[in-house]
């Protein structure tokens, strides 16, 4: 294992991620705004993109590579060389990409929470990891998508509160099974 993550906390931190995501769009609609200009923000995707990059950057230095320990060097050096080469190259949507690659590095310590785990509730949190992963490789390999479903789910007040309270009932659920099974 690479994470030392219960199953208990990861549902905490679920639950509270997606708590906070619905009651941020059910009490200020207004926030749509905001989520709008989220995709072509420079700031944003620097600043996703340095956490990927220190994240990930922790991964390869710490974890047990087998007989790929030779490459271990290489990719450490190669890791801020890539950061480097996409801040200045990679001007368009950067801030999607690298919420993607933050996506895909979530889900793991997610999936491996709940491994070997006999109760049923721990795929609520399966299914959230696996939406991370989905939305992941969707936001990194064509990210204008987020765009589009930012803006679909924007068109109106109706639309915007009906998702983010789906949310916030997904992230309920979670919170009630995590102080009751995990």
């Amino acid at each position: 294992m690479i994470y030392e993550l219960s199953l208990h906390t990861a549902g905490i931190i679920v639950s509270a991620f997606l708590i906070l995501i619905g009651l941020l769009g059910l009490l200020n609609p207004d926030f749509s705004g905001v989520v709008q200009r989220f995709p072509r923000s420079r700031v944003a995707g620097v600043i996703l993109l340095t956490v990927c990059l220190l994240w990930t950057f922790w991964l390869v230095a710490t974890i047990q590579m087998g007989e790929f320990s030779g490459f271990r060097r290489p990719l450490l050096i190669a890791l801020p060389v890539g950061y480097v080469l996409v801040l200045r190259f990679v001007d368009e949507f950067l801030a999607v990409r690298a919420l993607g690659i933050l996506c895909l590095l979530a889900a793991e310590p997610l999936l491996d929470s709940a491994f070997l785990r006999y109760e049923t509730s721990r795929l609520l949190i399966t299914v959230f990891a696996y939406l991370l992963i989905i939305a992941g490789l969707f936001w990194v390999a064509i990210p204008y998508v987020l765009r589009d479903q930012i803006n679909w789910s924007a068109r109106s007040v109706f639309r915007w509160r009906c998702l983010h309270a789906f949310a916030l009932i997904y992230g309920g659920v979670i919170l009630t099974f995590t102080f009751r099974q995990y």
